[in-house]
């Protein structure tokens, strides 16, 4: 699949996810930033994105920001969400990936508000809450909005199953390299470096018996838009 093809679908992705959340009373707002954390994680087609953001509106110095404020305890995975699903469905076992909470703000935060905020990832646009975090100490978030979270995760790995998933920090840096950028739109990548884990297509989904019938209109509005 042509990389021009992958971004038109994940733009038709995001409106998709962005038109069901709307059904939604969330309490976030902008200068809400207790969920912006450095241990964000997306996948090379949205970095991509948004390193052609940062070109568009000359803000490419945004990159060397991300390097030199990554923090040394970044959350970084050791498999993909979909080889995550993979690994339970086969009832394997999950390697540990230790998360620091306090690990601090996305580097490109910026007075409680994101640079980034058109074209961030959907680790971040997904991260919704129905009471505000400040209050509550912790996001509230309906158990079925989980589900549509990993089901669009599952599906935005799907679509760039020859590309890597890592931390936002680790994936911008990947990509800032203008050879990997040519690589990447290419299709010419190999094995993943250091930081990142390679993605793989949709082997089975995350949902709960409880929520399928539910979710079948949105699976049905994703499929039409993204062969295979």
């Amino acid at each position: 699949m042509e990389l021009n093809t992958k971004l038109a679908i994940l733009e038709r992705m995001i409106g998709i996810y962005d038109e069901f959340l709307s059904q939604f009373d969330l309490a976030c707002e902008k200068y809400c930033a207790h969920c912006c954390s450095a241990n964000v994680t997306l996948t090379t087609l949205e970095g991509y994105r948004i390193i052609d953001h940062l070109e568009t509106n000359n803000l490419i110095g945004q990159l060397e920001t991300i390097a030199r404020l990554a923090h040394p305890d970044r959350f970084i995975p050791k498999v993909s969400i979909n080889r995550m699903a993979d690994i339970c469905a086969r009832d394997g076992d999950l390697p540990e990936e230790p998360m620091d909470p306090e690990a601090g703000p996305c580097p490109v935060l910026t007075d409680d508000t994101c640079p980034l905020y058109a074209v961030r990832p959907f680790g971040c646009r997904c991260m919704v809450s129905a009471r505000n975090c400040a209050t509550t100490g912790f996001a509230d978030m309906d158990p079925f909005i989980l589900t549509v979270n990993d089901v669009f995760l599952q599906h935005l790995e799907h679509i760039d199953a020859q590309g890597y998933t890592g931390n936002f920090a680790d994936v911008m840096g990947f990509l800032a390299d203008p050879e990997n950028r040519q690589n990447y739109s290419s299709g010419r990548l190999g094995g993943a470096p250091t930081g990142l884990v390679a993605n793989q297509p949709v082997f089975v989904l995350m949902i709960p018996p409880e929520h399928r019938k539910r979710i079948q209109p949105l699976l049905d509005q994703i499929r039409s838009i993204q062969p295979g």
